[in-house]
């Protein structure tokens, strides 16, 4: 068993793709339409064959629902891992991204947490040194 795919819920899969290339730096891996939707994903830039992130459509109600009471209790959806914390903390403030925490030392980790402006929390991590 393994992880191959992951989601985030978004209310418009363009703006959604916009945000997580142009901004985020991802790169789209595929974009298959699913009638009024699309199979969207994305990669990381450097890791083009790694796990996917579903760019997915919260159409339906409960995905709404807890979409938006995840971002109202400050959760973040997901987290990615960075190199850097500080430092990919002020490139993604250089581009306009509102970080709802900075960059904190958590002990064993730094993390920081985003506005993905697509309704979700992202919280990004540096791995502690092993």
């Amino acid at each position: 068993m393994r992880i191959r795919l992951n989601s985030v819920p978004v209310g418009d899969q363009s703006h959604a793709l916009a945000f997580y290339t142009d901004v985020l730096g991802f790169r789209m891996k595929r974009d298959i339409p699913i009638g009024e939707y699309r199979w969207l994903t994305v990669v990381a830039d450097n890791d083009p064959d790694g796990p996917e992130l579903l760019l997915e459509p919260n159409a339906h109600p409960a995905a709404k629902q807890y979409q938006a009471a995840l971002f109202g209790d400050g959760i973040p959806v997901t987290s990615f891992e960075v190199d850097d914390v500080a430092a990919e903390h002020k490139r993604l403030t250089e581009k306009g991204v509102t970080f709802t925490a900075g960059p904190t030392d958590m002990g064993d980790s730094i993390i920081a947490v985003f506005d993905d402006t697509c309704g979700n929390l992202i919280q990004i991590y540096e791995a502690p040194d092993d």
